[in-house]
């Protein structure tokens, strides 16, 4: 009786037991919120060196490294965790949402023998679920690429925001709430070039590391196709994520945006700054993406292993 009564008892259709889907987006937020605590610091690196040399000026980093050493002597080691709680809310929302939809959509689309979607269904359904946990998470991105860049400003320039809540609350209240969502096509197309990078990337470099005979289906293997995963993901996308932290940073000048549209970024970047300035702090981007790939689905995967344990067993 209590066993058919409680969350994710044994099913007499003969599936196995799963844990809710409430439990699924938590998981996968929480799993998110994790690896950021390990990975803010490069996200800020790389959020510095995209908006280095912006409108020509002369860049103020030279490489990924000369930017981290400058913020840590100049902001000390708290400036490398700047933006921390906005980048804890954008896992919660964009992760949480991601990762949750992915989840609930691939077992939907899973077929009552247990055969799994093919492999361009899994792309749409990665591409939807990236997309649409874009689109949630923009707020919390547009207060991150504000925080982390404050510290790159003079002092009578900079927001000066507190917190993320504070970020958002001044954002809607100074500029308008629609401000909170600048970026969003931009960002949703980013989230969809990574999950389609990733998904097909990541699927080729695993069968091929298996293939060569020196790995076996362990953490092993897994972090090395993140990685190669994750340079194919990054060239991919780096050029829409540079228009995406350029148009939520703008400031307006005279009552006019400093961009018009992503196209625009493009073009100024191009004409400006140079064509290979569109993967602009690519090495902390890179760094960033492998790792953070990889910690979550570790984190994901212990949390569903212990709730297994304590609530599925037996």
């Amino acid at each position: 009786m209590a066993a058919t009564a409680s969350p994710g008892a044994g099913r007499m259709d003969g599936k196995p037991r799963t844990s809710p889907k409430s439990v699924k987006f938590l998981f996968g937020g929480l799993a998110g919120m994790g690896a950021t605590v390990f990975v803010q610091p490069l996200d800020l690196v790389k959020n510095r060196m995209q908006l280095s040399g912006e409108g020509a000026k002369t860049r103020e980093y030279k490489t990924s490294f000369h930017a981290l050493t400058s913020i840590l002597k100049a902001e000390g080691l708290k400036g490398i965790y700047t933006g921390l709680s906005a980048g804890l809310l954008r896992q919660a929302t964009y992760t949480t949402t991601r990762l949750g939809i992915y989840t609930v959509l691939f077992e939907r689309l899973t077929g009552a023998d247990g055969t799994p979607p093919g492999f361009l269904l899994k792309a749409l359904i990665g591409m939807t679920a990236g997309a649409t946990g874009a689109f949630v998470g923009t707020p919390a991105e547009v207060a991150l690429i504000r925080m982390t860049a404050d510290g790159r400003l003079p002092a009578d320039q900079r927001r000066g925001y507190k917190n993320v809540f504070n970020a958002l609350i001044r954002i809607a209240r100074e500029e308008g709430v629609p401000t909170l969502w600048r970026g969003c096509i931009p960002t949703m197309a980013r989230a969809v070039v990574v999950n389609a990078a990733q998904l097909a990337s990541y699927s080729q470099s695993k069968q091929f590391l298996l293939d060569s005979g020196y790995f076996s289906d362990n953490i092993l293997c897994h972090f090395c196709a993140s990685m190669i995963s994750g340079l194919v993901t990054t060239a991919a996308s780096m050029p829409v994520d540079i228009v995406k932290t350029r148009i939520q940073n703008m400031r307006m000048i005279d009552g006019k945006p400093e961009y018009k549209n992503g196209l625009d970024v493009l073009m100024k970047v191009v004409r400006y700054e140079g064509f290979f300035s569109l993967w602009k702090g690519f090495t902390p981007y890179y760094a960033r993406l492998g790792p953070h790939t990889v910690l979550t689905f570790i984190f994901l995967e212990q949390m569903n292993k212990a709730y297994k344990r304590l609530f599925l067993s037996g």
